[in-house]
Formats: C-alpha cells, sequence, structure tokens
C-alpha cells in the first residue's frame, strides 16, 4: 500500500468555493460477476476499463466487490483465495490497462485486512499504480457477520475535481454523502449492490436526495443477473448536482455509461441551490435551543 495519508478531522472541514475548470468525463459499468473467479472477473474489468477508455473516459467506476462477485458465504470459507491484497499478481491486468490507456479505476473487491475481511473500492491511478483502498463504513445487516466497517471516508482529486467514494449502504446514510462535500467534493462515487424491488426503490431514492442536499454528482455503479443470492437490478447511472437524472443503464445488459461532469452546471446549481454555503453559514452560529411539548 501506498503511504497512509494524514486523517482530516471532520469537524475541521468546511466546503471550498473552488470549482473544476474543464469537465470530467467518467464511466460507470456494469457487468455479470462470476462468482468466486477473481482472474475471470479481472480479465473483464481490464477490458470495461478499454472500452471506457476508447470513449474518452479518464476514470472507470466499478461495483460492490466485482472482483470476487457479492458471495459473502463463499468469500468468509477461504478468504486467500477470494479475497486480494495490495500487490495482488491477480490484478495486474487491470494495472497494465489503466497504465496503457491513462485511465484511473475505482473496483469492489473483498480485501484482508489482518484478520479482518472488509468490503474496499481499490483505487488504481492513470499510471496502474495502487494509490489507495476505502474500506465501507456502513455495513448491511447480513455483512457484519463477515465483514468489519471503515473507519474513515475517502476523497480522490483527478483533473481538479475531488471525488468522494463510498460503497453501496454508505449511500442511504446522508451524513456520509455530507461527509464529502464538506469535503470539497464536487462528485460522489459508489460502488454497489442493490436488487430487484424495494434495492431498485432505495437506489432512485437515495442517489438523487444525495445529489440535491450536497449540490454534487452522484454516480452509481451496479451489478446485473444474480450475486450472491440476490437478484440485481443494474441501472448503473448518473444523476445531476441538482438530483435528476443524466444517464443510466439497463436493468440486466452489460453496459457502460459514459458522462463528462461539468463545472458550468456544478457551479450554476450551487449559485441557484445554495445549500452547501449557507450551511457553513449555519455552522458559524450558536446551537438553537429546541423545545418539547406535550399535547394532551
Amino acid at each position: 500500500m501506498p503511504d497512509t495519508p494524514a486523517l482530516v478531522s471532520p469537524d475541521s472541514r468546511t466546503a471550498p468555493a473552488g470549482h473544476p475548470e474543464r469537465p470530467l468525463r467518467i464511466a460507470t459499468v456494469q457487468a455479470q460477476a462470476v462468482a468466486g473467479d477473481i482472474p475471470a472477473n479481472v480479465a473483464q474489468a481490464a477490458e470495461l476499463i478499454r472500452e471506457a477508455a476508447r470513449a474518452g473516459a479518464r476514470l472507470v467506476l466499478f461495483a460492490e466487490k466485482f472482483l470476487s462477485g457479492y458471495e459473502p458465504e463463499l468469500i468468509s470459507s477461504d478468504p486467500a483465495r477470494y479475497t486480494v491484497q495490495p500487490g495482488d499478481p491477480r490484478l495486474a491486468p487491470i494495472a497494465e490497462a489503466c497504465r496503457e490507456t491513462g485511465t484511473a479505476a475505482v473496483v469492489g473487491a473483498a480485501v484482508t485486512d489482518g484478520a479482518d475481511l472488509r468490503v474496499s473500492a481499490l483505487v488504481l491511478g492513470p499510471d496502474g499504480g495502487l494509490v489507495t483502498r476505502y474500506d465501507k463504513q456502513h455495513l448491511f445487516k447480513a455483512e457484519r457477520d463477515y465483514y468489519r466497517p471503515g473507519t474513515a471516508g475517502c476523497t480522490l482529486e483527478l483533473d481538479g475535481w475531488r471525488l468522494g467514494l463510498g460503497v453501496c449502504y454508505d449511500s442511504g446514510f446522508p451524513e456520509h454523502a455530507r461527509a464529502a462535500a464538506l469535503d470539497g467534493c464536487h462528485a460522489y462515487l459508489v460502488g454497489a449492490l442493490f436488487s430487484v424491488g424495494h434495492g431498485h426503490h432505495e437506489s432512485r431514492t437515495w442517489f438523487p436526495a444525495r445529489a440535491l442536499d450536497n449540490t454534487l454528482y452522484t454516480v452509481l455503479a451496479n451489478h446485473i443477473g444474480h450475486t450472491g443470492g440476490w437478484h440485481t437490478c443494474g441501472g448503473s447511472a448518473v444523476w445531476g448536482p441538482d438530483g435528476r437524472l443524466i444517464a443510466e443503464a439497463s436493468e440486466d445488459q452489460r453496459e457502460l455509461v459514459v458522462v463528462d461532469l461539468d463545472p458550468t452546471v456544478l457551479r450554476r446549481t450551487r449559485e441557484s441551490e445554495p445549500l452547501l454555503a449557507d450551511l457553513a453559514l449555519a455552522t458559524t452560529r450558536p446551537p438553537t435551543p429546541r423545545t418539547r411539548f406535550t399535547l394532551a
């Protein structure tokens, strides 16, 4: 792993006024993961990175635990086989694809961290090097028997854009995206597993809400098909900083969604919806008292 970055106290964070100077083209991708077959999923990821690069993408976002499939029972049965670690030679094709195309990638994986298992997003830079990993902070109830939560948020910087990372259930907590926004993020990128039915409803509620709440782009990469006992709903998508849907994939097809994040749209939205600026003003005031009454 690279050197551990300095941690920033959330209490000291404010959203800076600066905006990127030029658009950032990103791709969010969805494909059928092969359960437990890391080499096959790595090969597919490398292919998708090259495909996205041909469309001009500078960064590619993958679904939660794409490298193994969701598969918690399988992963925990043999972590050495079904998780990855820094320097894992099985990741070489992804690193090579990033290096050859000058494209960054955020790839979902299960990771062994000492005696613990984590649900992580591995970040590879345009040079193919492993930059860092983000560990999912909010574990879904079915995951708590297998994994340990992460303890820190993660902000990436690419071409003047600040990008906050999340994994699936993280996006259901407004505070998670808000922490990214207060760290100056212009977009919130989440690899996830949302299922047919209620999961689809959650994704279509949470992502536009996180976007408008924080006037930032939100980006979802979801699974397709069946994985880990779930029937997933695809629909990988991008929402604008006003909460409106920009583009989305189908429910069950292998697809790339390629979108330009536009600094002009970001700036105009933040001028017309000054939520972050007004929040900064509110935090400088003393806490307001709250009264409570019981109605007989």
